[in-house]
């Protein structure tokens, strides 16, 4: 039985495990496994560490074969005498070689990337799939784009689709929309993706409104202050933001901007700054989605504490969720 799971699920998992009456082999993947292969082997028998494509067919056939040490598959922990295993590292796997959701009745967003060049200190990201980009090729997003009507996508940050995240290539971005077929409707640096915000530019905005049905653009900007975005690594300015909400505007485009409340290297200053950049953006015709900052096992910031965030931010930032400008959440314990 295989279980992929993020840290939000895994004492649920845990505690099915444990109740499980049944005599099964338990594999985990997924991004909280991945990082605390240790933990897991507490509750499951082999843990795939990042990603699967490969190194799940390999286990199951050294577990099927009965013969096979699992120390020859690549990519995976086990423990050996009680102690926690990690075998040698798999190379990243070529996305073309596997389809982004299953062909058999189950469609969903189309994967375009994987990997990310930045190091932010909250993001799993380039943890789980390396620190460079890879790409499905526009022939083969084509082919499944061809399966459906509206083809939405995932990616870290999509304007960066075709490089290796580092600088914008919008001539790759063109051929990946010239490629799906004219009869779908694309929805480009949508949910589930995200753009980072040093990446819109009119060329990049020029093609979407060419090509794409969008009435959104989802940015991640994640603090309105310069020393947080420093703090965490994020490798923008705010000032990035404020010509990417700009930008949006002049091409008619509505920016949907991520910002989290609650970053430990955050006081109560940097927190009026965000809110102050969060009120800007409403302003000019945008919204906002807010988190609070959740550690991560696995990244820089796994040990951190959240800072907790100022009644005046947390007043201001409730009125604008009850007037339909803010969704998400800002504070600690809150689900909205």
């Amino acid at each position: 039985m295989a279980y992929s799971f993020a840290t939000a699920q895994a004492d649920r998992v845990f505690d099915e495990i444990r109740n499980s009456s049944t005599d099964s082999i338990y594999i985990a993947g997924g991004p909280h496994p991945s990082a605390r292969p240790a933990e897991c082997l507490q509750y499951f028998d082999y843990v795939v560490i990042g990603e699967g494509e490969e190194t799940l067919p390999g286990l199951i056939r050294s577990i099927g074969s009965g013969d096979r040490d699992p120390a020859d598959v690549k990519g995976i922990a086990y423990q050996d005498v009680g102690r926690c295993v990690i075998t040698e590292k798999r190379p990243p796997v070529d996305l073309d070689r596997y389809p982004p959701f299953s062909v058999d009745g189950l469609k969903g967003y189309i994967e375009i990337s994987r990997g990310c060049p930045y190091g932010c200190g909250y993001c799993q990201t380039p943890r789980l799939f390396g620190h460079r980009m890879r790409h499905r090729s526009p022939e083969v997003v084509a082919g499944y784009a061809g399966m459906m009507r509206d083809v939405r996508f995932v990616s870290p940050n999509a304007f960066a689709y075709g490089s290796s995240g580092q600088v914008a290539e919008p001539g790759m971005v063109q051929a990946l929309l010239e490629a799906i077929p004219d009869r779908c409707r694309i929805f480009f640096g949508t949910f589930p993706s995200e753009v980072r915000p040093e990446f819109v530019t009119g060329e990049m905005l020029e093609l979407v409104k060419q090509y794409c049905h969008n009435s959104s653009l989802s940015l991640g900007a994640q603090s309105g202050s310069q020393s947080v975005l420093e703090g965490i690594g994020r490798g923008h300015t705010v000032e990035d933001v404020r010509c990417a909400v700009e930008l949006c505007r002049e091409y008619d485009l509505v920016p949907i901007v991520d910002v989290i409340f609650g970053l430990p290297v955050e006081t109560v200053a940097d927190q009026q700054e965000t809110l102050d950049l969060v009120e800007w953006i409403i302003e000019q015709g945008g919204r906002i989605h807010s988190h609070y900052f959740t550690p991560l096992p696995g990244t820089p910031l796994e040990d951190a504490v959240p800072s907790p965030v100022g009644r005046d931010v947390n007043r201001v930032m409730g009125q604008l969720a009850l007037d339909g400008k803010v969704t998400g959440v800002w504070e600690a314990g809150v689900r909205r």
